[in-house]
């Protein structure tokens, strides 16, 4: 039988990261053979990955990544905050966004190497759920080229750089200099933050959550018992405060709590336009287990069965 030293050990733990326990386990059944205990690892690891990528991930962060040609913002999913504060799930999203600024989308992302390593990001999120122990989730991203715009961005509740969970990035064209683009857009990307708009302005409202709101107040007048004609100038009322509440372009402005955004951008040297924008924010829309699952199986660690 192959002796098993602590230095065999070691040199597979570096290779692999994975627990000292499992290198020496994969040292024991391959005879001591580094690459056969890799492959051996490897295997086990999606073994065990393929039985926690069912799981709900709802946690993780919002990873927002720049590049000279191109800025990204993207959602990756854990199951835990205790994991989206881990260092090592940390790494895994910026290795993950900075992919990200070569991609157009998840399915062709999930193809792509990760930067600077000779795996898929596919294959690399495999292994990092056999390593850190939990679901980790792609959900969505948007990439913003910056040629022709100014883009600016911003994290609410940062953990880290480019780590948080809101993420906005908004879209400028202006003749004005990088400084005052830099100092607006930043306020305009924290305004989007904690405002929440549809969209930029009111004729690029979805005609489905138009019609919707629509018929919602339409139903509430009416049970006004009010006649129709008073009902349909309820209905314009009603919906220009919608307008108000929802779209960006007539929202009052967070900052000074007065002028409306497109009074800002219009009240500068030269206007500034807003050409797109962006918010993500951390587990909007996903419907959260409750958790049954994962605890079950702390507990069965816990006993060791």
């Amino acid at each position: 039988m192959t002796n098993i030293t602590a230095s065999l050990v070691k040199e597979l733990r570096d290779k692999t990261g994975a627990g000292m326990m499992d290198c020496k386990n994969a040292l024991n059944e391959n005879n001591g053979d580094i690459e056969s205990s890799i492959d051996w690892l490897r295997t086990k690891g999606l073994a065990k990955a393929a039985k926690k990528s069912g799981r709900t991930a709802s946690e993780g962060l919002i990873v927002v990544s720049s590049s000279d040609d191109y800025i990204s913002i993207l959602e990756v999913n854990s199951e835990t905050d205790f994991v989206a504060r881990n260092e090592t799930f940390q790494e895994v999203a910026r290795n993950i966004g900075l992919s990200s600024l070569l991609s157009d989308d998840i399915d062709s992302l999930n193809d792509l190497n990760i930067t600077e390593k000779d795996i898929s990001v596919k294959d690399y999120i495999t292994e990092m759920i056999a390593s850190i122990g939990e679901n980790i989730n792609l959900r969505r991203m948007k990439r913003l080229s910056m040629s022709d715009a100014y883009v600016s961005s911003y994290i609410h509740g940062q953990v880290s750089d480019g780590l948080g969970k809101i993420g906005v990035l908004v879209s400028l064209k202006s003749d004005l200099d990088k400084d005052i683009l830099d100092d607006i857009g930043k306020k305009i990307a924290m305004h989007i933050a904690a405002t929440n708009p549809i969209s930029i302005n009111i004729d690029d409202i979805p005609s489905d959550v138009l019609e919707r709101e629509k018929n919602i107040l339409i139903e509430e007048a009416r049970e006004s018992g009010k006649p129709e004609e008073i009902i349909e100038k309820m209905i314009g009322g009603r919906l220009k405060k919608y307008y108000q509440e929802s779209v960006l372009l007539e929202q009052t402005f967070v900052i000074d709590g007065e002028s409306k955004v497109s009074e800002i951008l219009n009240s500068l040297d030269s206007p500034i336009e807003i050409n797109d924008f962006v918010r993500f924010e951390l587990g909007e829309g996903i419907e959260k287990s409750d958790g049954d699952d994962f605890a079950s199986e702390v507990d069965s660690m816990i006993s060791g069965n």
